[in-house]
């Protein structure tokens, strides 16, 4: 039942009080830059409560939420498995420090979904994992150049944070106050989809063996969802082990997102190491990153590449990630979560193809994102390209709808198992509505 107009307005007042308090608390009033939905000329949502496809506001209004934690609540909010499992570890503690039964049986899970990890460790956001993982390939191989790619989020550690570059003139170059260039001299960052100054790349035969490792998206998600064109993750497969280097999949997004197995499974490449979050740990703060046995045994305490954390394993994230784990691999799971995108996209694309207005809708399993001014974006350049007036118009309708889609064009917007149809078609018609007014 919705609240009364007079409780609206007093819940209202109250949201807006406390944002101006957040401000005064925290910088821009949020914990996360892209919250404070800069450039899109509306206050940051504030949530309350938040239940299968829905969120609800501190003003007493709900959403239908197409942003899902990004991506990691692929079994949608407070789903009642999730919260069993949390119901019954808490009275147990929150936080040993110490390995705990949990760790081993969501590593078995992890290990048999994904057969590129023969051993995987568990940390607390895949910012960790991902630096981690640079950091083990580096001293495994010896070398020190770490090559990613432009649009490709690898979290913010420092030596991820360079500007994109078109070629090997812009090795190395900060994109963030505070990182010391010597921090990011070592990290070359090349335009995605490019098979071409991948072939430039290790051509070069005294940079390819100073190599350590390529991280990439096997699926960009965080420049919006950008699929890898034919041929560009098994270039880099082929290259990578000719010249010795390793090849690390990003999969914090595409894990057991896009296919039970991740990226890896659905594009047939086996990379040496994998980085995986947010629905390994069933919307919980943990990740995980982990690879053939040879490779990881450079970690202490086997070998002499140091990690550690204290959180890492934390029971609560264990049994959540362990429970979302053993629904996904329900029999029918995933085909169930296709026909809930066609339910939803369908109708999309026919109004997009009655537009005048060029508009691409890109997908790849449960992951979509609309781009407004191109037909089509294959790398960061191209997204770029977009019009950011459009996609301010199009999400402000959305939400004025009640639809929260993820509020910047440069990312994923995710279905859950929780949607149900009838929501899910109102965010369709919402979309094509908002569509519609845009042309």
């Amino acid at each position: 039942m919705n609240p009364s107009p007079a409780l609206n307005e007093a819940k209202a007042e109250e949201a807006i009080h406390f944002l101006n308090e957040l401000l005064q608390l925290l910088p821009g009033g949020v914990n996360s830059p892209v919250r404070a939905l800069s450039g899109l000329e509306r206050r940051p949502l504030l949530i309350e409560s938040a239940s299968q496809d829905r969120v609800t506001d501190l003003s007493g209004r709900s959403y239908i939420d197409l942003c899902c934690s990004w991506g990691a609540l692929i079994l949608g909010h407070a789903n009642p498995r999730v919260l069993e499992a949390l119901a019954s570890q808490l009275p147990k503690g929150t936080s040993y420090g110490i390995t705990s039964r949990l760790e081993g049986e969501i590593a078995r899970q992890v290990v048999a979904l994904m057969p590129s990890i023969e051993l995987v460790r568990f940390v607390s956001s895949g910012s960790e994992a991902t630096m981690s993982a640079a950091r083990l390939a580096r001293g495994f191989t010896g070398r020190e150049v770490i090559v990613k790619f432009n649009g490709n989020y690898h979290g913010h550690a420092d030596l991820f944070l360079v500007q994109a570059g078109s070629g090997l003139e812009t090795f190395g170059l900060s994109s963030s106050a505070g990182v010391p260039q010597g921090t990011v001299e070592k990290t070359l960052s090349l335009p995605y989809n490019d098979l071409g100054a991948i072939r430039r790349l290790f051509a070069d035969p005294n940079l390819s063996h100073t190599i350590a490792a390529v991280i990439v998206e096997p699926v960009s998600g965080n420049m919006g969802v950008v699929p890898p064109e034919p041929g560009f993750l098994e270039l880099l497969r082929s290259e990578t082990e000719r010249t010795g280097a390793l090849l690390i999949f990003d999969e914090v997004i595409t894990g057991f997102r896009v296919s039970k197995g991740g990226a890896q499974e659905l594009y047939g490449i086996k990379p040496d190491l994998s980085c995986i979050g947010k629905i390994v740990a069933g919307g919980l703060p943990a990740a995980a990153f982990g690879g053939r046995r040879e490779i990881m045994s450079y970690l202490a305490p086997l070998g002499p590449v140091y990690q550690a954390g204290t959180l890492s394993g934390n029971p609560l994230a264990m049994c959540a990630g362990l429970a979302t784990l053993q629904a996904i691999q329900e029999e029918g799971f995933y085909a169930e979560l296709e026909r809930k995108c066609h339910l939803l996209l369908d109708p999309v694309e026919e109004a997009i193809f009655n537009s005048p207005l060029p508009i691409a809708l890109q997908r790849v399993g449960s992951m979509f994102t609309l781009f407004f001014g191109r037909q089509s974006v294959r790398n960061l350049s191209e997204a770029r390209e977009c019009d950011p007036v459009l996609f301010k118009r199009f999400f402000g309708s959305l939400l004025d709808r009640g639809i929260y889609l993820p509020p910047s064009p440069f990312e994923s917007s995710f279905i859950s198992s929780a949607h149900s149809d009838n929501h899910l078609t109102e965010a369709s018609e919402a979309i094509c509505a908002a569509i519609h007014s845009l042309g």
